[in-house]
Protein backbone atom coordinates (compact mmCIF):
# COMPACT_ATOMS: atom_id res chain seq x y z
CA UNK A 1 0.00 0.00 0.00
CA UNK A 2 1.37 3.35 -0.62
CA UNK A 3 2.03 5.33 2.02
CA UNK A 4 1.66 9.43 2.00
CA UNK A 5 4.77 11.24 2.93
CA UNK A 6 4.19 13.95 5.90
CA UNK A 7 6.62 16.78 6.32
CA UNK A 8 6.05 17.93 9.66
CA UNK A 9 8.07 20.40 12.08
CA UNK A 10 10.30 19.13 14.81
CA UNK A 11 9.23 21.54 17.46
CA UNK A 12 7.34 20.86 20.94
CA UNK A 13 4.62 23.09 19.41
CA UNK A 14 3.68 19.83 16.90
CA UNK A 15 4.02 17.34 19.07
CA UNK A 16 0.10 17.18 20.03
CA UNK A 17 -0.06 16.49 15.86
CA UNK A 18 2.28 13.97 15.88
CA UNK A 19 1.18 12.00 19.20
CA UNK A 20 -2.68 12.40 17.42
CA UNK A 21 -1.53 10.91 13.98
CA UNK A 22 1.12 8.37 15.30
CA UNK A 23 -2.19 7.04 17.55
CA UNK A 24 -4.73 6.67 15.29
CA UNK A 25 -5.51 4.74 11.91
CA UNK A 26 -3.86 6.94 9.71
CA UNK A 27 -0.61 6.45 10.92
CA UNK A 28 -0.65 2.89 8.10
CA UNK A 29 -0.87 5.34 5.91
CA UNK A 30 1.98 7.92 6.30
CA UNK A 31 5.79 8.15 6.83
CA UNK A 32 6.10 10.99 9.21
CA UNK A 33 9.01 13.06 8.63
CA UNK A 34 10.41 15.93 11.32
CA UNK A 35 12.00 18.84 9.57
CA UNK A 36 12.99 22.74 10.78
CA UNK A 37 10.33 24.79 8.86
CA UNK A 38 12.20 25.52 6.14
CA UNK A 39 12.81 22.23 4.96
CA UNK A 40 9.11 21.60 5.54
CA UNK A 41 8.42 24.14 2.47
CA UNK A 42 11.52 22.71 0.62
CA UNK A 43 10.49 19.48 0.50
CA UNK A 44 6.53 20.10 -0.33
CA UNK A 45 7.94 22.53 -3.13
CA UNK A 46 9.97 19.65 -4.80
CA UNK A 47 7.15 16.98 -4.54
CA UNK A 48 10.00 15.08 -1.85
CA UNK A 49 6.29 14.88 0.11
CA UNK A 50 2.47 14.97 -0.31
CA UNK A 51 1.56 16.83 2.55
CA UNK A 52 3.34 19.13 4.50
CA UNK A 53 3.34 21.59 7.92
CA UNK A 54 4.18 24.33 5.41
CA UNK A 55 5.43 27.92 7.09
CA UNK A 56 3.28 30.56 6.50
CA UNK A 57 6.13 32.74 5.17
CA UNK A 58 6.50 30.14 2.30
CA UNK A 59 2.38 30.34 1.13
CA UNK A 60 3.77 32.56 -1.72
CA UNK A 61 6.61 30.24 -3.07
CA UNK A 62 3.62 28.21 -4.73
CA UNK A 63 1.33 28.82 -7.17
CA UNK A 64 -1.29 26.45 -6.13
CA UNK A 65 -2.09 24.51 -2.73
CA UNK A 66 -4.72 23.24 -0.88
CA UNK A 67 -4.60 23.86 2.81
CA UNK A 68 -6.15 20.52 3.83
CA UNK A 69 -6.88 21.11 7.55
CA UNK A 70 -8.74 23.45 10.44
CA UNK A 71 -5.46 22.77 12.25
CA UNK A 72 -2.43 24.76 12.31
CA UNK A 73 0.34 26.12 14.13
CA UNK A 74 -0.55 29.57 15.84
CA UNK A 75 -1.01 31.73 18.95
CA UNK A 76 -3.09 34.49 20.10
CA UNK A 77 -0.92 37.06 21.66
CA UNK A 78 1.82 35.69 23.18
CA UNK A 79 3.68 32.51 21.80
CA UNK A 80 6.85 32.53 23.89
CA UNK A 81 8.76 30.22 21.38
CA UNK A 82 9.19 33.26 18.53
CA UNK A 83 11.44 35.97 19.82
CA UNK A 84 14.16 38.66 19.54
CA UNK A 85 16.20 38.68 22.22
CA UNK A 86 19.63 41.55 22.68
CA UNK A 87 20.96 42.98 25.55
CA UNK A 88 19.97 46.45 24.34
CA UNK A 89 16.89 48.43 24.39
CA UNK A 90 15.07 48.08 20.80
CA UNK A 91 16.18 51.97 18.79
CA UNK A 92 19.74 51.07 19.96
CA UNK A 93 19.70 47.97 18.24
CA UNK A 94 21.94 48.17 14.72
CA UNK A 95 21.85 44.27 13.57
CA UNK A 96 19.72 41.36 14.20
CA UNK A 97 20.99 37.99 13.09
CA UNK A 98 18.20 36.09 11.72
CA UNK A 99 17.67 32.47 12.17
CA UNK A 100 18.28 29.81 9.38
CA UNK A 101 15.33 27.79 10.28
CA UNK A 102 12.43 29.71 9.83
CA UNK A 103 11.62 32.51 7.08
CA UNK A 104 8.40 33.08 8.75
CA UNK A 105 10.14 34.32 11.75
CA UNK A 106 12.65 36.24 9.60
CA UNK A 107 9.93 37.96 7.63
CA UNK A 108 7.80 38.56 10.89
CA UNK A 109 10.51 40.84 12.33
CA UNK A 110 11.33 42.72 8.73
CA UNK A 111 7.47 43.69 9.21
CA UNK A 112 7.75 44.67 12.74
CA UNK A 113 10.67 46.21 12.29
CA UNK A 114 9.75 48.77 8.87
CA UNK A 115 5.88 49.26 10.10
CA UNK A 116 5.56 49.13 13.96
CA UNK A 117 8.85 49.41 15.65
CA UNK A 118 10.50 52.04 12.96
CA UNK A 119 13.92 50.72 12.99
CA UNK A 120 16.39 49.93 10.32
CA UNK A 121 19.04 47.25 11.50
CA UNK A 122 20.97 45.46 9.20
CA UNK A 123 19.73 41.93 9.13
CA UNK A 124 22.48 39.09 8.58
CA UNK A 125 21.88 35.67 8.57
CA UNK A 126 22.20 33.50 11.51
CA UNK A 127 25.03 30.56 11.01
CA UNK A 128 24.46 27.08 12.69
CA UNK A 129 28.18 27.42 13.87
CA UNK A 130 27.37 31.15 15.89
CA UNK A 131 27.23 31.25 19.55
CA UNK A 132 24.38 33.45 20.37
CA UNK A 133 25.88 33.89 23.58
CA UNK A 134 28.93 35.99 22.14
CA UNK A 135 26.78 38.48 21.02
CA UNK A 136 27.87 41.59 22.07
CA UNK A 137 25.62 45.90 22.47
CA UNK A 138 23.41 46.79 19.47
CA UNK A 139 23.09 43.17 18.36
CA UNK A 140 19.71 40.94 18.81
CA UNK A 141 18.89 37.65 17.66
CA UNK A 142 15.86 35.97 16.65
CA UNK A 143 15.47 32.75 17.52
CA UNK A 144 12.36 30.37 17.10
CA UNK A 145 11.44 27.14 18.26
CA UNK A 146 12.64 25.12 21.52
CA UNK A 147 16.00 26.56 21.23
CA UNK A 148 13.92 29.77 22.62
CA UNK A 149 13.81 28.00 25.50
CA UNK A 150 17.32 27.26 26.41
CA UNK A 151 18.01 30.90 25.26
CA UNK A 152 15.49 32.86 26.98
CA UNK A 153 17.30 33.65 30.36
CA UNK A 154 21.12 34.95 28.74
CA UNK A 155 19.35 38.18 27.52
CA UNK A 156 18.18 41.51 28.98
CA UNK A 157 15.38 42.10 26.50
CA UNK A 158 13.34 39.21 24.90
CA UNK A 159 10.28 40.59 22.83
CA UNK A 160 7.79 37.79 21.80
CA UNK A 161 7.41 38.38 18.00
CA UNK A 162 3.89 37.33 18.52
CA UNK A 163 2.57 39.27 20.81
CA UNK A 164 4.19 42.59 18.89
CA UNK A 165 2.35 41.30 15.97
CA UNK A 166 -1.17 41.21 17.60
CA UNK A 167 -0.85 44.40 19.65
CA UNK A 168 -0.12 46.13 16.31
CA UNK A 169 -2.80 44.45 14.28
CA UNK A 170 -5.58 42.94 16.71
CA UNK A 171 -4.77 39.12 15.13
CA UNK A 172 -3.84 36.14 15.92
CA UNK A 173 -0.67 34.88 13.64
CA UNK A 174 -0.26 31.75 12.18
CA UNK A 175 2.92 30.28 11.97
CA UNK A 176 2.00 26.94 9.69
CA UNK A 177 -0.94 25.58 7.97
CA UNK A 178 -1.28 21.56 6.48
CA UNK A 179 -0.56 21.96 3.05
CA UNK A 180 -0.54 19.94 -0.67
CA UNK A 181 0.04 20.51 -3.99
CA UNK A 182 -1.46 17.60 -4.78
CA UNK A 183 -5.09 15.82 -5.39
CA UNK A 184 -5.46 13.95 -2.14
CA UNK A 185 -8.08 11.61 -1.32
CA UNK A 186 -11.08 12.76 0.93
CA UNK A 187 -11.30 9.65 2.79
CA UNK A 188 -7.22 10.17 3.63
CA UNK A 189 -7.77 13.84 4.60
CA UNK A 190 -10.73 13.43 6.98
CA UNK A 191 -8.96 10.25 8.26
CA UNK A 192 -5.60 12.57 8.64
CA UNK A 193 -7.79 15.40 10.37
CA UNK A 194 -9.05 13.04 13.17
CA UNK A 195 -5.67 12.30 14.02
CA UNK A 196 -4.82 15.58 14.20
CA UNK A 197 -7.62 16.44 16.70
CA UNK A 198 -6.47 13.31 18.44
CA UNK A 199 -4.02 14.50 19.34
CA UNK A 200 -4.99 18.80 20.23
CA UNK A 201 -7.28 16.76 22.51
CA UNK A 202 -4.78 15.03 24.41
CA UNK A 203 -1.73 17.31 25.03
CA UNK A 204 -0.64 15.59 28.44
CA UNK A 205 -0.33 12.70 26.87
CA UNK A 206 2.09 14.14 24.05
CA UNK A 207 4.09 15.79 26.27
CA UNK A 208 4.73 12.68 27.70
CA UNK A 209 5.85 11.04 24.51
CA UNK A 210 7.61 14.23 22.59
CA UNK A 211 8.73 17.06 24.85
CA UNK A 212 12.15 17.61 24.58
CA UNK A 213 14.65 17.52 27.74
CA UNK A 214 14.90 21.40 27.65
CA UNK A 215 11.76 21.68 28.98
CA UNK A 216 9.71 20.59 32.19
CA UNK A 217 6.60 18.67 31.89
CA UNK A 218 4.67 21.23 33.15
CA UNK A 219 6.36 24.15 31.60
CA UNK A 220 5.56 22.42 27.94
CA UNK A 221 1.77 21.91 29.09
CA UNK A 222 1.56 24.81 29.86
CA UNK A 223 3.42 26.63 26.76
CA UNK A 224 1.15 24.42 24.29
CA UNK A 225 -1.81 25.29 26.13
CA UNK A 226 -1.56 28.63 27.25
CA UNK A 227 0.64 29.78 24.01
CA UNK A 228 0.00 27.57 21.00
CA UNK A 229 -3.89 28.12 19.24
CA UNK A 230 -4.15 25.01 16.89
CA UNK A 231 -7.93 25.86 15.59
CA UNK A 232 -7.78 27.59 12.01
CA UNK A 233 -10.22 29.73 12.04
CA UNK A 234 -11.61 33.00 10.32
CA UNK A 235 -9.52 35.31 12.48
CA UNK A 236 -6.34 33.49 11.29
CA UNK A 237 -7.19 33.37 7.88
CA UNK A 238 -7.46 37.27 8.41
CA UNK A 239 -4.14 37.23 9.63
CA UNK A 240 -2.45 35.49 6.72
CA UNK A 241 -4.24 37.45 4.64
CA UNK A 242 -2.19 40.60 6.39
CA UNK A 243 1.08 38.90 6.66
CA UNK A 244 1.17 38.10 2.98
CA UNK A 245 0.18 41.76 1.78
CA UNK A 246 2.54 43.52 4.49
CA UNK A 247 5.32 40.84 3.04
CA UNK A 248 5.13 42.00 -0.02
CA UNK A 249 5.30 45.02 0.88
CA UNK A 250 8.57 45.00 2.89
CA UNK A 251 11.92 47.31 1.69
Amino acid sequence: MKKYKVSAISYLNTAPFAYGLKHSLVYSKIELLYDYPAECARKLASNQVDLSLLPVGALNDFNSYDIVSNFCIGSIGKVRSVALMGNSNLNDIKRIYLDYQSRTSVILVKILCQNVWNITPDFIPLKPSDNYKLFGENEAIVLIGDRVFEAENHFANVIDLSNEWFNAYDLPFVFAVWATTKQLPKEFINEFNSGLELGVNSIEKAVEEFSPLSVSREDAIRYLKQNISYTLNDEKFKAIKLFQTLSAKLN
